[in-house]
């Protein structure tokens, strides 16, 4: 069945999601990995992408982990610097699928305040007909309940969903409701599912 809307994850299928690559930059590898190793970032951005404050919540985790303050502080001043490349290739396939009147959703786990620098940043990310954003919604991927939310407020369901996401628990979670996935990891197969549903020819989707 051919899809009658496509949604879009963004970190690492529109634009990049890379701290490890800001920090490697910033104070090198060995002391990036001992910093991940000692401080929870990365459970403290998952709160952030459930509705917890940004600089708030680093802020916090600075108070609980002094010895790597500036570290986890960086989050918040080079968070712009963690989401590059912007994946242009992969911007074409939304913006050529927009042009064909194709309903395209964002469904993304982000923060509040990220996403709104994000708006800024990547003009693109107005494209969407609508941004399901997991702290917005208190609900985030992979639960099922944002899927269901989702669905209440397109009325799409099953196949009539093709969804793309870099992360298998994710793709997992839609296609246990019977959603069309693909897992994402390049665009060109991307591409090629897109035209494979007939969605795009191979020159709109840039092959």
């Amino acid at each position: 069945m051919q899809p009658q809307a496509v949604i879009f994850d963004i970190g690492n299928v529109l634009i990049g999601w890379q701290p490890e690559a800001y920090y490697d930059a910033q104070i090198g590898p060995t002391r990036r990995q001992a910093f991940f190793d000692a401080v929870p970032i990365h459970a403290v951005n998952l709160e952030i992408d459930r509705g917890a404050p940004f600089l708030g919540s680093l802020q916090e985790l600075a108070g609980d982990y002094p010895d790597w303050r500036d570290e986890i502080l960086g989050w918040h001043k080079g968070w712009l610097q963690m989401v590059q490349p912007v994946i242009e290739e992969s911007v074409a396939t939304l913006l050529a699928l927009k042009a064909k009147g194709v309903p395209v959703f964002a469904l993304t786990n982000f923060g509040d305040e990220t996403f709104e620098i994000a708006l800024k940043a990547f003009p693109f990310l107005h494209t969407f007909d609508r941004a399901f954003v997991s702290a917005r919604l208190r609900l985030i991927k992979p639960d099922p309940a944002i899927y269901a939310h989702v669905e209440a407020v397109t009325g799409l369901k099953g196949d009539q969903i093709l969804f793309t996401d870099d992360r298998p628990e994710n793709i997992a979670a839609a296609a246990e409701r019977g959603w069309q996935t693909h897992l994402f990891t390049g665009w060109r197969a991307w591409a090629q599912q897109l035209v494979a549903t007939g969605l795009l020819t191979e020159k709109e989707a840039g092959l």
